[in-house]
């Protein structure tokens, strides 16, 4: 395009630096994202940029970097609800004895839409602009994020026990196919199956699963080796560690998300490499419930998509995922004793474009590129923990706090407007929290 009468476009974004998230690490000093329909028209030097288009909205962020939007990988976007309700303890105890009974009391179409509503907030102010989520009533789930605007996958739960919301696994699958069958056409919600966990699913459901995710072209977003307890429980039931049996059963592909994979012989992590499935990294959640240390590094070398996930805040106790990307790649180098293990500019892909990939979604989002869709967040490198900026993008890794997330778009539109939601009316979101917290400690204090 040669320069002449501007070209009149919905969206122009100018930054001081910008960092496409495209591979190798890459800054654009003094450029602009041009935007029209949602959609990323080009990504040039805002000089040029001034003279080829006419924004209807023109932003100038002198002090900001622009970055893909944060992907979170995986999550129990209800359970914030339940945020510090139990905690300082491994995880079978935190689950079997303090989680379920408190899902079994409160758990509810209500609860999920809800607590959904306050982590979206809590997620949107902190850059995340995607996020899948695995928990019971996933449709009041995904009403309360399309009416916020943010991008989500909701992995329909599956287990082999009654709950709340399905009485048996072929109720919960058949429910995650209406599921599918209801969001299947929406440009923001998408649909994947979610069985828990080899320990609480057979063999007759996975089998099924596996063969409708492949009909209906959908993920498998499952916990797999979250502590070493549970590969020994495996061996000594089945006589095959957990990834075995997937593997026999035809689970592992591409569609697969290994979520936190703690417990990764070199076999596994070779056969997780060959297929292709990813796997979500979830290392403050597992520091927390001391259920070990997903390899990283090994993981990385291999060749295996790694994506980044907070868990739920019950068990991290936040969804930030800029603190969840600096924990990832210290963690790393501790694990592997290796400071280069996990470099920012792989940290940072960890949470952006290979989250897009686990998801199956790398095609429309995960980057800053020509086509895709302006999934966007600026940081405001003016905070005193941030300057001086020698690196912008080790400082995303390394120095950057939440709090100097002030911009998001999800699809072109501005969900975050100078730290504040557009979409969301906060003083609501603290009034029903607030109820929320009343009825269930009163109820225990009873």
């Amino acid at each position: 395009m040669q320069p002449g009468n501007p070209t009149e476009i919905d969206l122009l974004i100018h930054a001081r630096w910008i960092i496409p998230g495209t591979g190798e690490p890459a800054t654009l000093d003094a450029h602009c994202v041009v935007v029209h329909a949602g959609v990323i028209v080009e990504i040039l030097p805002s000089d040029l940029a001034r003279q080829l288009y006419r924004g209807k909205d023109e932003i100038e962020l002198a002090d900001h970097i622009l970055i893909p939007g944060l992907v979170n990988a995986h999550g129990h976007a209800a359970m914030s609800l339940l945020r510090g309700a139990a905690d300082d303890m491994p995880l079978h105890t935190w689950l079997q004895d303090h989680i379920w009974p408190l899902e079994s009391r409160w758990v509810s179409e209500e609860f999920v839409y809800q607590g959904t509503q306050l982590a979206i907030a809590e997620m949107l102010l902190s850059g995340t602009t995607c996020f899948a989520d695995m928990y019971f009533f996933p449709d009041a789930a995904a009403r309360a994020a399309k009416e916020a605007g943010i991008r989500a996958q909701f992995a329909a739960p599956v287990l082999d026990f009654p709950t709340v919301w399905a009485s048996d696994a072929d109720e919960y699958i058949r429910k995650a196919t209406l599921l599918h069958d209801t969001w299947r056409n929406d440009p923001l919600i998408s649909v994947a199956f979610g069985p828990h966990a080899p320990y609480t699913v057979s063999d007759a459901p996975l089998l099924k699963i596996a063969t409708l995710a492949e009909e209906m072209d959908v993920p498998i977003h499952m916990h797999v080796h979250e502590t070493a307890q549970e590969v020994i429980d495996a061996v000594a039931a089945t006589g095959r560690r957990p990834l075995q049996r997937l593997a026999d059963l035809g689970l592992i592909s591409p569609r697969l998300l290994c979520v936190h994979a703690t417990q990764l012989t070199d076999e596994e992590i070779a056969l997780l490499s060959e297929s292709g499935a990813s796997v979500v990294h979830c290392p403050e959640s597992n520091l927390k419930l001391a259920s070990g240390f997903c390899p990283t590094g090994k993981l990385a070398k291999a060749g295996v998509n790694i994506a980044l996930g907070t868990d739920g805040a019950a068990s991290n106790n936040d969804l930030d995922m800029f603190s969840e990307m600096r924990t990832a790649a210290l963690l790393a180098k501790a694990v592997a004793g290796d400071a280069s293990a996990i470099p920012a500019w792989q940290a940072l892909q960890i949470a952006t474009i290979n989250g897009a990939k686990a998801l199956g979604l790398d095609d429309k989002i995960g980057s800053l590129e020509i086509g895709k869709q302006a999934d966007i967040v600026a940081v405001d490198m003016q905070a005193i923990n941030a300057m001086p900026v020698y690196q912008p993008l080790s400082h995303l890794a390394y120095s950057t706090s939440s709090s100097q997330v002030s911009h998001v778009w999800v699809g072109g539109r501005l969900l975050v407007e100078n730290r504040r939601l557009t979409t969301m009316n906060l003083d609501n979101l603290r009034a029903q929290t607030s109820a929320w917290q009343n009825r269930i400690q009163n109820a225990a204090d009873n």
